[in-house]
This record gives structure tokens, sequence and C-alpha cells, in this order.
């Protein structure tokens, strides 16, 4: 499955996508979120608040309870604002 991480996610993480591969417990956003914080103190900087990060699988917003099974891409990036 393919992450993408936008603007201060981002920059926190140090790259703009990536590969993942996340073992079989891990089931849903939110546990995704927490494994990947778990990866280095640059995920753990940009997972620290779960709350704010909004989350999209396969281009659709989805919410942090939602299981990313055959998913084939993840994005995770910070509110939008309009304007």
């Amino acid at each position: 499955m393919k992450a993408l991480y936008f603007a201060w996610v981002r920059e926190r993480i140090g790259l703009a996508e990536e590969e993942l591969a996340p073992p079989p417990e891990v089931r849903t956003l939110a546990d995704l979120m927490g494994w990947l914080a778990g990866r280095g103190e640059n995920y753990a900087h940009a997972f620290e608040n779960p709350a704010v990060i909004r989350t999209a699988l396969d281009r659709v917003h989805a919410k942090h309870d939602a299981a990313f099974a055959g998913a084939r891409e993840v994005a995770f990036f910070p509110p939008m604002t309009g304007g």
C-alpha cells in the first residue's frame, strides 16, 4: 500500500510517499497512525496528535476507525482551509 504525506505531515516525516507493509494486527487508520508513530522520532512527531490529521483511502476521505484492507493508497494530511 502506498502512503502519501502532505504539508506538515510530509515535512515532519521527511518523505512525500512510501510503500507500507503494516503487520496484520494493524487494521484501521487509527491503528496505522499508531504503528507509524513507532517507526522513529520523525514519525512520532508527525503523528503525536492524530486527532488533527485527516485521512483518505484511495482518494476518498475516511474516518480514523475505517479499516484499510484492500486499499491501494492511504493519504495523511492536515485540515484544509478555504480562502
